[in-house]
């Protein structure tokens, strides 16, 4: 299975300057190894006011059977690129040598990597992203560092299924730190299961922080989403997050039926 997948999000719209994602990568198996393994490539920008953070990465996944369930585990290698636009910057008469007055850039090297088990109707993982905690200098003078540190995922999730077997109700929870912060989301959603195409539609919430309302289908193997994040403490209900996403599969009829079968290896 051919896998691609794109999103778009725009955050605290309303806002000048306001942070904007992009997000795009394609997956597939490694037919010629075996099923159970895959790898991916893809790319991020990630615009937040004067900073642009891109990110241009390689993952790879292996999936073993294990005790009637399947164990994952994915390696994520990336380069990062940094940029900062000094020439926006104004500081008025105090020429403050610490911030540049033009683009600086910078570039680092990045991994993330990623468990999780499944079994039936359940899942848990865990994820450590930025593993190496990259050091980014910026400009040529070499003055100014932008620091990644390390954030920590625990995830989980739960498929109820209906009496109806078009129907299934789909529970997942995430918690995250950088051990500093902490954020937790819970997330409910049902899912219709037709012939010919998948609708969902479900809210998710994140205590102190966000109710989020999302919906989507897959349509002849067309993936459709969009969410909205409404935040609940210090900014308007019309100030919230859009996301958009869009992906595409499609089967990789290379070698004999069954020989493809493949679940993206997406870590987060």
């Amino acid at each position: 299975m051919l896998n691609f997948q794109g999103a778009y999000s725009m955050q605290m719209t309303g806002f000048e300057n306001a942070p904007a994602v992009m997000f795009a990568y394609v997956d597939l198996p490694l037919f010629f190894i075996s099923a159970r393994h895959g790898a991916g490539v893809g790319f991020t920008n990630d615009q937040i006011g004067l900073f642009k953070h891109q990110k241009f990465f390689l993952q790879y996944a292996y999936h073993q059977p294990l005790w009637g369930g399947k164990l994952s585990g994915g390696i994520h290698l990336s380069m990062l690129s940094e940029t900062f636009d000094g020439g926006e910057l104004d500081l008025g008469e105090s020429g403050d040598p610490a911030f540049p007055t033009a683009e600086a850039n910078g570039a680092g090297f990045d991994m993330n990597f990623g468990i999780q088990y499944a079994r039936k109707s359940w899942y848990a993982g865990f994820a450590m992203m930025h593993c190496t905690s990259p050091t980014v200098t910026l400009g040529e003078e070499k003055v100014n560092e932008f620091k990644v540190s390390p954030s920590y995922y625990l995830t989980g999730g739960y498929n109820i299924r209906l009496k109806s077997p078009l129907y299934t109700i789909h529970t997942t929870a995430m918690l995250r730190s950088d051990a500093v912060g902490f954020r937790a989301d819970m997330t409910g959603r049902i899912a219709y299961h037709g012939s010919k195409h998948e609708l969902y539609g479900g809210v998710s919430y994140s205590p102190m922080n966000s109710v989020s309302f999302l919906f989507g289908g897959d349509f002849h193997g067309i993936n459709l989403g969009y969410a909205y994040e409404m935040y609940t403490a210090g900014i308007g209900a019309l100030n919230g997050s859009h996301e958009i996403i869009i992906g595409y599969k499609t089967e990789l009829n290379l070698f004999k039926k069954g020989k493809n079968k493949h679940k993206s290896v997406r870590i987060l």
